[in-house]
């Protein structure tokens, strides 16, 4: 039973944040070096692998959710964060504009509360404080209480790191006993607030009266066509799928497939490690992953395909990787047509391109709105027209979704832990939360010589017409 707010936590809350303004005023006059080498030290501290795979495997453990192997997988996130972080400023002057006149200042947020999920207690703190300190913030880590252990082991790795350089460890604090309520004081005397989560708490944040970036729901679908290498997405649709047993929103959850390669595409995702449901395993399945209703079951969440099909009533072969259900319809009432979190993916077949555009966007009306979706192919016609139509923030062209939306070496996205999915999913940015969403930045404006076009060019046809 979640416990009421007390005045001591009220005032717990604002020592924190008092606590965390303090050590900002530390730093305050830092110049770039300075907090470049903070970044690169808590770069190392948190992504070298001995400690990432063991805070990594503590999460796993704890949770009771996702793989011990594929959570480790998740450092070069770290790698690749502290990469985009070194490479752009973040103190004092950031850009000069001559032929506008325009200079950008850089200044921090301020206090950050950081909200954890169960899925990424190892990971997000360290993409989140190396932003940070590259801006001179402070952030204060609100763990899911299903993780909590785990991400108070990562924070104090950073404090301790911060203390060896003689930084304030305060810069970043955890709270040690969450709550919803405790959270809800925290975002309401934060500054900012990155809500990393499930939506629930999003929208808490977005309600906080602070300014909050949040991230909306996944039902990541990718589009295989007739040009497609169909050895290649069988692959990567079985990385993107299996990673962490599918706890993140980005895994694959649908595969639209072009009639004329549907047959060689299954069997190839067979090949991969894929278990093809027959229509009354299906059945038992869908009991299973959905109650009543239509809520997913926690039990079915990002755990090994062999478990999913024990608790379903069921068995497959241990050398299973996921599970596939061939799937018609789409819609609400339809539940294979949304998100899954877990090693379960649904294959439709489509005939022709104007069939695969159509059951997208059906696809995403169920859910998903703004967040990814993919293709396999190598017709540029095909890969411009589903970027043209899909509601989504992010499109990948032949990678593993959820090994390359949020960034990856082989890609140019910014490397993130967290994906705003936009107006589409009710965020306010539908970027990468990068370097850039961690400051505030000043423009100072110079006279530059007028820059204002004749009545003639601006109005066009229009002008000097009949008026009313």
């Amino acid at each position: 039973m979640a416990r009421d707010l007390s005045p001591e936590d009220i005032q717990t809350v604002a020592d924190m944040v008092a606590r965390a303004r303090v050590a900002m005023e530390a730093i305050k006059d830092y110049d770039q070096a300075q907090v470049d080498r903070l970044a690169q030290a808590l770069g190392w501290a948190c992504g070298n692998e001995t400690t990432f795979v063991r805070i990594a495997q503590m999460g796993v453990d704890e949770s009771g959710i996702g793989d011990r192997e594929g959570r480790a997988g998740k450092r070069f996130k770290v790698l690749g964060v502290l990469r985009d972080a070194l490479r752009g400023k973040s103190v004092g002057v950031i850009e000069v504009d001559e032929a506008k006149g325009i200079t950008k200042i850089a200044k921090p947020a301020g206090v950050i509360a950081s909200l954890i999920p169960t899925t990424n207690p190892e990971l997000t703190p360290p993409v989140t404080g190396i932003y940070a300190i590259k801006c001179k913030d402070a952030v204060i880590f609100s763990p899911h209480p299903r993780a909590k252990k785990t991400t108070y082991e990562m924070v104090r790795v950073m404090r301790a790191t911060l203390k060896k350089l003689g930084a304030p460890e305060d810069l970043f604090q955890c709270v040690k006993n969450p709550s919803i309520p405790f959270t809800g004081e925290l975002m309401a005397q934060c500054d900012l607030t990155l809500a990393t989560g499930g939506k629930p708490m999003v929208k808490a944040a977005y309600s906080s009266g602070k300014p909050a970036f949040g991230v909306g729901a996944g039902n990541s679908t990718m589009v295989i066509d007739e040009t497609a290498d169909i050895k290649e997405a069988a692959f990567n649709s079985r990385v993107s799928k299996t990673s962490d047993y599918g706890s993140g929103c980005s895994a694959d959850g649908n595969l639209l497939i072009d009639a004329r390669v549907f047959d060689a595409m299954r069997d190839a995702l067979v090949a991969e490690g894929g278990y093809l449901c027959s229509p009354a395993e299906k059945a038992l399945l869908e009991k299973a992953m959905w109650d009543a209703e239509g809520h997913r079951t926690i039990n079915t969440v990002a755990v090994k395909a062999q478990k999913i099909a024990e608790i379903a009533g069921f068995s497959i072969p241990a050398d299973r990787k996921f599970i596939m259900v061939e799937q018609d319809a789409i819609g609400g009432e339809h539940r294979f047509s949304s998100e899954k979190l877990c090693v379960v993916m649904a294959l439709f077949k489509y005939n022709g391109f104007d069939d695969a555009l159509k059951k997208v966007a059906q696809i995403y009306e169920v859910g998903g709105k703004g967040h990814s979706c993919g293709i396999y192919s190598f017709d540029d016609d095909h890969i411009a027209r589903l970027a043209a139509v899909a509601p989504v923030s992010r499109m990948m062209v032949r990678q593993p979704q959820s090994k390359a939306n949020a960034g990856s070496f082989s890609n140019g996205m910014p490397m993130t832990s967290s994906l705003g999915c936009g107006i589409w999913g009710g965020n306010i940015t539908n970027e990468n939360v990068s370097l850039k969403h961690y400051m505030n930045v000043t423009w100072v404006s110079r006279p530059i010589a007028e820059d204002r076009p004749s009545d003639a060019e601006l109005f066009g046809e229009f002008y000097n017409s009949e008026v009313m």
